[in-house]
């Protein structure tokens, strides 16, 4: 008789940072029912994979849920996956946390269900070559990769039925392949077409296996999932049809598979992902264009060309989007700070837990969902990455209050950046960006002001720009996966993409021509009346200071006129404050006569009307007080912005009234429920008329503090 192994591997994870009733909707729609319809079909087995994410809310919210899983272990029907507690892309963090991380899960699996992990799940499946070896030093000993990274070596469809011996460093893994059919057919095509599927591919010799690998949320949360497979009974019809089939179709756990049987041969794999993931990592134009021709020969025929079309590379999630770069540069930083540390502490954390939970994979990529442009969970890993630094630093420095700064280039973009390190706050400067400053870490308070986010061209925009308010990306036919729908979440009406010229930092210096608009410079629809904005600046440093210097032309009526401009940013000793001055000096002949501008970002985590989250002006009344409102606050001297649930305020304090401009800084960015308006930071704009005759000069200043405020 013909016959084949089936083995189903579950991953289940939320985002460190993902609010509490996400994790709760996810478990009553997801999680629970595929354990319970796993408790009513005995016969089946799976491997299934929790991240450390998930299972500390679980061990809070739902500690019952294990029992459960418990029970289905002893009885041998399911197998628990190791990976990297905090699901970290594992080719992007130093050796050292990869191990440590596996090994925290692995205790973890160890001493509630007494056993440890053999295989592991890799997070977003993201492949590179030399990881063999830090698995197999974890106690690893196999794990699954989509069949793209197989079939880029030349592997068929005909030859991914068992897995493969893959080596680093005289290490040997096993790695299984994921076939893209069953990603694409389980849950949405008809049980019956699975199971003819595996039929068709089962053989004599009988130890053929195909392996299922994907996200447990396609069983409830994705969606129109929670329908199809729990109120139409999918899942239920697939367990009662592998049982009904079980004689010639029998499901296995991975890791008894892979001790029972021989590799399929030895392998050695590229850098990859699945097919998605390698296509969101390319720009915008690039991916539509090789999608689409990817599409044509699909619908040609061209199945034999197919298998050489490949492209697309997870790192290069950090050279499309700077604020995943400078995110990931600063983890870095605080890993060398943390192991420095631990020399001097060896039975001491030192900050590695809060580094381990910065090092979580979701906001480090963009896709269909979120990534990057979740702000409270890029505000959150921050969050980590300054408290496991404050931790380090109290160690390394016992920070006696003085001021220390470094100079090198942080992101690797080929220019210097300023770093200064105080007591209360950590403030980072690009001279090359304009003299921008681009984090402001609340030591304290564990807070980066500027975990913004720019507004971008993205692929799904397509839809936005072509005028589809509900379409899929399919080209028509076939069965709609939650990667190939994209549409407008219901309720937000038209859509209009904006996007930022600069990257949404601080101390941005404008000239604007006086009949620039609020609104105009909102939708970047404006011109710089000056060569400032984005621009390379001198600098120059001090002990607490930075000062930033360029000299360049202005438009002054039918001419040009040379400005010097100065700029300089102190920490104020024994207070959380930041003090600013600027100097403007007319260097040219002509009278210079228009309207500085300084443009300052902060994510305060102010979206969707937040009532936490506020300006205050004393004495004025502004309206809408929300910091996703907009508008001119004309006269103002002091302005603040505060959001009751981080616990602090910035204020704002100028040296004479002047005029403010504030707006919402939105992106139009893909979730579950399709296209919408996402709050990334607040834009407050300081406006100073500035009329300047023949080697004029001009000073003025103003302060930022910090004020802790209660709940």
């Amino acid at each position: 008789m013909k016959q084949i192994f089936l083995g189903l591997a579950i991953h289940n994870h939320q985002p460190l940072g993902n609010f509490p009733w996400v994790f709760e909707d996810a478990y009553q729609r997801a999680y629970l029912p595929m354990l319970e319809a796993l408790a009513l079909h005995p016969a089946v087995r799976v491997s299934l994979h929790y991240s450390g994410c998930l299972i500390d809310w679980l061990l809070k919210a739902h500690p019952e849920f294990f029992d459960l899983l418990k029970e289905l272990h002893r009885s041998g029907q399911v197998e628990v996956m190791g990976g990297g507690y905090y699901e970290p892309i594992l080719p992007s963090i130093p050796a050292a946390d990869r191990t440590g991380q596996i090994e925290k899960l692995g205790d973890f699996i160890a001493k509630m269900f007494g056993a440890r992990p053999s295989g592991m799940w890799l997070a977003e499946r993201v492949w590179e070559p030399s990881l063999p070896s830090s698995l197999v030093r974890s106690e690893i000993s196999w794990t699954l990769l989509d069949d793209t990274a197989f079939k880029m070596v030349g592997k068929k469809e005909d030859d991914l039925i068992g897995y493969f011996n893959t080596e680093d460093q005289g290490c040997v893994l096993k790695v299984f392949p994921i076939s893209k059919y069953l990603r694409y057919s389980i849950p949405w095509r008809p049980v019956e077409d699975v199971i003819g599927y595996l039929r068709e591919n089962a053989a004599e010799e009988g130890n053929r296996i195909m392996v299922l690998g994907d996200d447990g949320e396609k069983f409830g949360i994705w969606p129109e999932t929670h329908r199809l497979c729990w109120e139409d009974k999918w899942v239920e019809d697939f367990f009662a049809a592998l049982e009904k089939n079980s004689e010639w179709l029998v499901t296995i756990k991975l890791g008894d598979y892979a001790s029972a049987y021989q590799p399929a041969g030895r392998i050695y794999l590229p850098c990859a992902s699945y097919d998605e993931m390698l296509e969101w990592s390319l720009p915008p134009e690039t991916s539509i264009e090789y999608t689409e021709l990817k599409r044509s020969l699909a619908e040609q025929g061209q199945q034999k060309l197919l298998r050489y079309m490949n492209s697309g590379y997870w790192r290069n999630f950090m050279a499309r989007y700077p604020e995943i770069n400078r995110m990931h540069k600063k983890m870095l930083m605080v890993h060398e700070k943390v192991y420095r540390a631990r020399m001097y502490r060896k039975d001491e954390d030192c900050g590695r837990e809060y580094l381990w939970r910065a090092q979580c994979n979701c906001p480090y990529w963009h896709g269909v969902f979120g990534g990057i442009y979740l702000t409270d969970i890029r505000a959150l890993t921050y969050g980590n990455l300054v408290n496991a630094e404050l931790i380090a630093d109290g160690i390394l420095l016992q920070q006696d209050g003085s001021h220390l700064a470094r100079e090198y280039d942080f992101d690797g973009d080929g220019n210097i950046e300023v770093l200064m390190e105080g007591r209360d706050f950590n403030l980072y400067f690009s001279p090359a960006e304009g003299g921008s400053m681009f984090e402001w870490d609340l030591r304290r308070q564990a807070y980066n002001l500027l975990s913004t986010m720019t507004r971008r061209p993205e692929w799904y925009h397509r839809v936005l720009l072509e005028g589809c308010k509900h379409d899929d990306m399919t080209g028509g036919g076939g069965v709609r996966s939650i990667h190939d729908i994209v549409r407008i979440k219901e309720g937000e009406g038209e859509l209009k993409p904006v996007y930022d010229r600069l990257p949404r930092s601080c101390l941005i210096d404008h000239f604007f021509n006086r009949d620039v608009t609020l609104q105009a410079f909102r939708e970047n629809n404006y011109s710089e009346a000056g060569e400032f904005a984005g621009t390379a600046y001198q600098y120059r440093l001090e002990d607490g200071k930075v000062e930033l210097v360029r000299q360049s032309d202005v438009q002054a009526g039918e001419g040009k006129t040379g400005i010097l401009l100065e700029k300089t940013v102190m920490l104020v000793d024994g207070q959380e404050s930041v003090r600013v001055s600027y100097r403007f000096v007319n260097m040219g002949e002509l009278p210079l006569d228009t309207v500085f501008g300084c443009e300052w970002n902060f994510n305060l985590l102010g979206g969707e009307h937040n009532e936490s989250a506020y300006y205050k002006v004393e004495g004025v009344e502004i309206g809408d007080r929300h910091l996703d409102s907009s508008g001119e606050i004309a006269q103002a001297e002091h302005l603040v912005m505060g959001n009751t649930y981080l616990g602090f305020e910035l204020e704002l304090e100028l040296e004479r009234p002047l005029t403010l401009w504030r707006f919402p800084v939105e992106s139009l960015s893909n979730s579950e429920g399709g296209i919408e308006r996402v709050y990334q930071a607040n834009c407050l704009v300081i406006l100073l008329p500035l009329q300047l005759g023949r080697n004029g000069e001009f000073r003025f200043k103003f302060t930022w503090h910090v004020r802790e405020i209660g709940a």
